[in-house]
Order: C-alpha cells, then structure tokens, then sequence
C-alpha cells in the first residue's frame, strides 16, 4: 500500500460546537467505522480584523483559543470513547481554509449544514459553501435534522 492510498483513509470532520456540526461528526463515526478509516477533526477560529484590534488581542483572543481548544478536545474524547481512532486539528484563521486544507490528503470531507453564523435562514453556511466549491476530496454535507 503506498503513502499516498494510507493518507486517504481519513475523514476530516469540521467541528464548532453547533447542533449541525455535532450531527456531522456523528454521520462521520458511523462512515468511519464502515471504512475502516480514522476520522480527524478540525475546528478553526476565526478572529479576522477583532485580532487587530485592542478588543481582539491579549486575554480576549486567548480565551477564544481556550474555549477553541476545549471544545475540540471534548469532541475528540467524545468520538474516542465510542471507539473510533481520531485526532483533533485547531487553527486560528478561517475555518473553511482550515478544512480545506486538511481535506488535501483525506478521503471524505464532512461538514454540517451551518454552523455559529448569524444566517440561520440559509440552505448553507459560509464554511460548507466554500468547502463544496474548493475541496480536494468528496465532501459530505449532512442535512439538519427536520
């Protein structure tokens, strides 16, 4: 098997704390198992122009990292309790450029709907709009719960 055939077997899964996001990585373990793959989950933080700013520095910003980093670490115990090999991905900076980039070398791409933007009327979300577009890889949008 070579490098390149092992590097796919992963689903990259983006994560944020939404209802959305939680159905998507549920969707993900499920697949996960039935491939056989390992799953790794990505959550980005996007602090864009507030960074810059004196509101978005110092102990604003490291919160948002905290409270980032917990939420991913919490959703990657959740997964590894149900048995499925997973690791987590945190960055600072778009969320879609995140997932994006991960899905370089993955095998599926999964993502909900929508997550924490404020469009709530929308089919889909900035984050799952752009990953359908730019992807390198299948991409999986799994629908909200009706």
């Amino acid at each position: 098997m070579s490098a390149t055939t092992v590097s796919t077997r992963r689903i990259v899964v983006g994560v944020d704390g939404s209802a959305d996001a939680r159905r998507a990585v549920d969707w993900a373990i499920e697949e996960a198992r039935l491939r056989g793959w390992t799953l790794e989950l990505v959550h980005g933080i996007d602090v864009g122009v507030a960074a810059a700013s004196p509101y978005g520095s110092g102990v604003v910003l490291e919160q948002l990292q905290d409270a980032g980093r917990q939420l991913l670490d919490d959703e990657v115990a959740r997964v590894r309790a149900l048995g499925v090999e997973v690791a987590g991905s945190f960055d600072i900076g778009s969320a879609a450029y995140a997932l994006i980039e991960a899905s370089r070398d993955a095998g599926l791409l999964v993502v909900g709907t929508r997550g924490h933007g404020g469009f709530h009327g929308l089919l889909l979300g900035s984050v799952s709009t752009a990953c359908v577009h730019h992807a390198h890889c299948p991409v999986v949008v799994v629908p909200p719960e009706r």
